[in-house]
């Protein structure tokens, strides 16, 4: 590495685990290494579910101990989540998790003040039961909530603990359905009809702003030495990862992979038309005044939740038998939220196919080649509506995230889609933390610039379709319109 190089500490926090990645920034050169991994264990007490905030911050100190000596310190992770602190700034318990019962219903008593056609006109956001904006609505006659000061999304609540600052980061504040997307503001009159106090969010912060500096008591926990600036970053982890996308030119469409699949287009405006609510797609925020144009699918979280249930197998094994199973024999729904709950999954999966006339998948195999199929093929579905709705063809689609590991469902959604995949890189998300927080002091150029450095010195696998679509076309007929 040549005296131009810096090195960067990348927090990415995400559902099933977070990581700590350091990441090595040059004129031409862009490394990644993981400092520490540690395990996001959700955890069911009387009251519901919840996040364990408190040994996820312990896993982010252990992490920067290990980086070493870094330039900068950025966070990233999952969205809609929050905690909530008292007038000291003290936490008031354990963020509830997004997939806790609680805002059961709640949806429909929000649209009976603010019509779905509405809320979607301003602030563009998909439907999904889990939104800041319903739990908020869930939470508001609780005791925890009335004593709430502060609201700091996931990924800026230890932000919080390592400076001492608040601030709220704008792409992941875009996902709390209060935000209005063509000013990239906070939807006023949104927040008024439903009698959501704003002044819970810390002020607007945007990526390659100042987050502060370590705390004293944070570099001796850590061993490093001050001062180490905290940059903001794309702090929703889909942002970061689209950032780090080796794209070039505007002809191209993403799958985020992991937990969720988030497949769509970047765009420069919003698209907030009654089609586009009805085909449930996010206009999310993105980096330099983008957006996310996207649909949110079940992911991966299908497959990690059969696998828990059959007593974690060797994946690679089970990985090469299905691939040997007939495909799309049967599919189910993979943005059904029938499926959004924890528990039972190859049995929950092997119902919907049952009640939709179609083979019962009776081994690890056939679940397995079962949740690849329905993945792909609502891969298909979703880039095909939004390239329809937002006027915008593309010519290739990039899987990121961990899913750009797995050939299969890689070469599924190429025949899918009848389009190239470029599958990679993996840790796209810790990839456009770092070059944010590099392009903040100057290290590199735009974001072009970032992603033709990706594409330099990432390694990529590309996948051509095979055959015709048609056989994809006939198992989309089998099931319900989105």
């Amino acid at each position: 590495m040549s005296a131009a190089t810096r090195s960067y500490a990348a927090v990415d926090l995400g559902a099933s685990s977070g990581r700590v990645m350091v990441g090595r920034v040059g004129p031409d050169a862009l490394e990644l290494t993981e400092a520490h991994r540690f395990p996001n264990r959700p955890v069911r007490v009387p009251e519901g579910l919840r996040w364990d905030i408190l040994s996820l911050y312990a896993g982010v100190l252990d992490g920067l101990r290990a980086a070493g000596p870094v330039d900068s310190v950025g966070l990233d992770g999952w969205a809609v989540d929050h905690g909530l602190l008292d007038a000291d700034g003290a936490l008031l318990g354990n963020p509830v998790h997004y997939r806790d019962a609680r805002t059961e219903g709640v949806a429909e008593k929000v649209w009976a003040s603010v019509p779905p056609e509405e809320l979607y006109a301003a602030t563009g956001l998909q439907y999904a039961p889990f939104n800041t904006l319903y739990q908020l609505v869930a939470a508001r006659s609780s005791a925890v909530f009335a004593r709430a000061e502060r609201l700091l999304l996931i990924p800026d609540l230890p932000a919080y603990w390592l400076t001492g600052e608040q601030g709220t980061e704008l792409t992941n504040a875009s996902t709390t359905q209060l935000v209005d997307p063509r000013t990239r503001g906070w939807s006023y009159e949104v927040a008024s009809r439903l009698g959501i106090d704003l002044g819970l969010f810390a002020p607007l912060r945007r990526p390659g702003d100042p987050a502060g500096v370590l705390r004293p008591e944070v570099l001796k926990e850590t061993g490093l030495t001050g001062p180490v600036p905290v940059t903001t970053v794309a702090s929703h982890d889909t942002a970061s990862a689209v950032a780090a996308l080796p794209a070039t030119g505007e002809r191209f469409a993403y799958i985020c992979t992991g937990t969720w699949s988030l497949a769509g287009l970047e765009l420069p405006a919003p698209v907030l038309t009654e089609a586009s609510r009805a085909a449930n797609f996010a206009d999310e925020l993105g980096l330099d005044g983008t957006v996310r144009y996207l649909r949110n699918i079940m992911g991966l979280w299908l497959l990690q939740e059969c696998v828990r249930e059959w007593g974690d197998p060797d994946l690679p094994t089970l990985l090469a038998a299905a691939a040997e199973v007939p495909g799309l024999r049967s599919v189910v729904d993979a943005g059904d939220t029938a499926f959004l709950a924890p528990g039972r999954m190859p049995a929950r999966i092997a119902e919907a196919c049952r009640v939709s006339g179609q083979p019962v998948p009776d081994s690890p195999a056939e679940v397995t080649r079962c949740v690849l199929d329905s993945l792909a093929l609502a891969h298909r579905r979703a880039l095909s509506q939004a390239q329809r709705l937002a006027g915008h063809p593309v010519d290739v689609v990039h899987i990121v995230g961990g899913g750009a590991r797995n050939a299969l469902l890689c070469r599924l959604t190429a025949d899918a889609c009848g389009l190239p995949v470029v599958a990679g890189p993996a840790e796209a998300a810790a990839l456009g933390n770092v070059l944010v927080q590099a392009r903040a002091h100057g290290l590199v150029g735009d974001r072009a610039a970032m992603r033709r450095l990706v594409t330099r010195t990432q390694p990529l696998t590309r996948y051509e379709p095979r055959g015709g679509t048609v056989p994809w076309r006939d198992a989309e007929s089998r099931l319900t319109p989105p």
